[in-house]
């Protein structure tokens, strides 16, 4: 599969976020009717699957769900660490929807 839309800062950040341990004390939070260990695996599954060859048709509304979900909890988190986080994987989620926009006609 073609990767030429892959943005080259994916890798780096991908491995920085890998390495950054889940704010604990936000385990089985739900914010605005959000989880936020599962988005947080949601977007670890579609950053996988973008590093590895791309995604599949039927990733591509999970990345647009996620992508809704994580601007809608941002400004909604007080803690600095777990608002980081989710900053975080809200830019890799917008680094991989780079490739998956419409093209204008």
């Amino acid at each position: 599969m073609d990767q030429s839309h892959l943005d080259v800062r994916l890798p780096p950040l991908w491995e920085e976020h890998r390495q950054a341990p889940f704010p604990g004390r936000f385990r089985g939070v739900n914010i605005a009717g959000v989880e936020l260990i599962l988005l947080d695996s949601y977007v670890a599954g579609l950053a996988l699957s973008e590093l590895s060859g791309g995604l599949d048709d039927d990733d591509i509304p999970t990345l647009w769900a996620c992508i809704t979900d994580l601007d809608k909890i941002l400004p909604l988190i007080g803690d600095e660490y777990c608002r980081s986080y989710y900053a975080r994987l809200r830019a890799i989620a917008g680094f991989i929807a780079r490739g998956y926009l419409p093209s204008a006609i």
